[in-house]
């Protein structure tokens, strides 16, 4: 029974698929892995990009230190310019936020409406923001803990482990339990660096268009490993 259990297992690890988001830019190809923990997100970006949803739209706000933005239906829609950064698929996201998943640099997180409009901070349905970021002090990160603790109602603090590699890897940690983080790129940061150092115009639209293809790759065990373990 025990000799059967080991194999049983065995065979779910060597056969079982890795899921992996491939964005294709002009730039290069991002990938990145989604968290299971934030099923309704992972679901969602899965279900969209199976369907072709973000396929030629744009990386429609880019700021340097900061983030690149995209999954806007309007950014490839010519008469929808003046619009971007308004569309979306038509619902929103529950917020899932977790304590573990924070704004590291080259995390995916779903953008979303203010507070105002939002008291609940649910995640626009398709546009997404991955974090290029910076490195920050303890003092600037004692000051975001004041911010967000206003933000959240509650008392909030950095654990040592995130002040770590926010001083050491760099992110935007100010945004921490506001909008939801969903996954990370596992390869590709350069290309992340590149877009975000893309010259820009009104709105933070880069001045050259930068589209996306994205895909789902399913990927064996192996597989996976070879691309993307020393990546991670």
């Amino acid at each position: 029974m025990l000799f059967f259990v080991f194999n049983f297992c065995f065979l779910i690890s060597v056969f079982s698929k890795r899921t992996v988001i491939e964005i294709k830019t002009v730039y290069g190809d991002i990938y990145i892995e989604l968290y299971s923990k934030t099923r309704r997100h992972k679901s969602n970006f899965i279900r969209l990009a199976e369907s072709g949803f973000f396929d030629e739209t744009l990386f429609h706000r880019v700021i340097k230190d900061f983030m690149i933005q995209g999954g806007d239906p309007y950014s490839r829609i010519p008469e929808k310019k003046d619009s971007i950064g308004e569309g979306g698929p038509g619902y929103e996201i529950d917020a899932e936020f977790f304590s573990e998943y924070f704004h590291k640099r080259g995390v995916i997180a779903a953008a979303r409406n203010s507070d105002d409009v939002n008291p609940k901070r649910k995640s626009a349905g398709s546009q997404f923001y991955i974090v290029q970021g910076r490195k920050f002090t303890d003092a600037e990160l004692d000051k975001f803990e004041q911010r967000i603790s206003t933000n959240v109602k509650r008392a909030f603090k950095f654990s040592e482990e995130v002040r770590k590699v926010y001083k050491e890897t760099g992110g935007t940690p100010w945004l921490d339990m506001q909008y939801t983080v969903f996954g990370e790129v596992i390869k590709g940061m350069d290309v992340v660096d590149k877009i975000a150092y893309a010259k820009t115009g009104m709105r933070d639209l880069p001045l050259q268009a930068i589209k996306m293809d994205v895909n789902v790759l399913k990927m064996k065990r192996k597989e996976y490993n070879t691309l993307f373990k020393k990546n991670s």
